[in-house]
């Protein structure tokens, strides 16, 4: 079975890791708690559909936006009528991982990284990836003091949030295309990769022990209203600038056995994303709002305003991207070839963007069969 290395399989159990790669999103990490928010913005009415409830995980940063949004604004409870929606926060994605495999949540938002070590790890048994959410989101940002061009990260300490995660994997993978050396496994090397985790960043930043990081929202915009500068944003490296940060899992016997929930999850995030897209300044407010209201406190806007702008909302999974993250833990040798057939079912995807009058979203050649 294609696994991750014993060495990353002892940091992921440490750091709660693979943004998946990721994560955060790939992410992804922020810690591993669980937090259950019962109270959706709109109570439960209506017919009811095959189940009785739906439980949702996603964790509470702007990358998972169409989960904040969607429960804030009431969009998704009211596609699933008198089926209640009941969501859980996560601070990290084997955590949330855990949570499906245990039949803890149904549904959840996830960064490509925990995604593909769910998938590979249960031999293709027990997700599915039923649609988009977000790209982007991600940035290289710097100590302007140290380092002024791309060339001048050689010899300096860059961080990323933990050890074979998404955005780990994408810096090794941008190292490796510039010629430099770097150890995937230690992080020393021509760069010196230092997995910090989010929360801790801004910290390790002020204090000088980084010189800067390859992290997503919010924290990279958080090291810039300390100074930091942006030197490179992840997606003008992806063709068409645009890479999966975050997508929707389901668990494969809840898709089986509700499939009528499952496309109104599905359908509730499209159209949460068509109102984002349409409405991106109150949905700005709308995702703050929620955040206050699971963290008990909002980002400010020095903060929230540029990293909102870096975070694209989107539908389609960006398949041939995941398989491109994939490959790139593979060559840095954080990662047994996968095989990832199978792992995305769209047919729900596809059939809900039809009614909505749009085009169909592609699984590059990974779709069930």
């Amino acid at each position: 079975m294609p696994a991750i290395r014993t060495s990353l399989r002892r940091g992921a159990t440490a750091a709660a890791v693979l943004p998946l790669l990721i994560g955060a999103l790939a992410s992804c990490g922020y810690g591993s708690k669980a937090k259950e928010d019962d109270a959706s913005a709109t109570a439960a009415k209506g017919e009811k559909l095959s189940a009785d409830a739906v439980r949702l995980g996603y964790f509470p940063n702007l990358t998972h936006a169409t989960a904040l949004v969607g429960e804030q604004e009431g969009i998704l409870q009211k596609e699933l009528g008198g089926t209640k929606l009941k969501s859980t926060t996560f601070n990290a994605g084997p955590s949330e991982i855990e949570a499906l495999n245990a039949g803890s949540i149904d549904i959840g938002f996830i960064g490509p990284s925990p995604a593909i070590n769910g998938y590979t790890k249960s031999k293709g048994k027990n997700l599915r990836i039923v649609a988009g959410s977000a790209s982007g989101g991600v940035r290289l940002v710097v100590n302007p003091k140290k380092i002024k061009t791309l060339d001048d990260l050689k010899g300096k300490r860059i961080a990323t949030p933990q050890h074979g995660n998404t955005q780990d994997v994408a810096f090794l993978n941008w190292i490796a295309e510039r010629g430099w050396k770097t150890d995937a496994q230690s992080g020393k090397g021509d760069v010196s990769v230092v997995r910090t985790d989010n929360k801790i960043t801004p910290d390790a930043y002020k204090s000088g022990s980084i010189d800067g990081a390859w992290v997503p929202e919010p924290t990279a915009s958080r090291l810039v209203a300390q100074g930091a500068k942006v030197l490179l944003d992840e997606a003008t490296i992806w063709p068409g600038k645009k890479f999966v940060i975050t997508h929707i899992i389901v668990a494969q016997k809840f898709l089986k056995e509700h499939p009528d929930v499952v496309e109104a999850v599905v359908r509730g995030s499209v159209k949460t994303n068509a109102w984002i897209n349409s409405n991106p300044d109150r949905a700005k407010t709308s995702a703050n709002a929620k955040l206050k209201a699971l963290t008990g406190k909002e980002l400010p806007a020095e903060i929230i305003d540029p990293a909102w702008q870096s975070i694209q909302f989107t539908d389609d999974p960006l398949a041939a991207t995941l398989q491109a993250q994939a490959d790139h833990a593979v060559k840095a040798g954080l990662l047994e070839q996968p095989d990832l057939a199978g792992i995305y079912d769209l047919s729900t995807l596809n059939k809900v963007l039809t009614a909505e009058g749009k085009p169909a979203a592609a699984d590059a050649g990974l779709g069930v069969k």
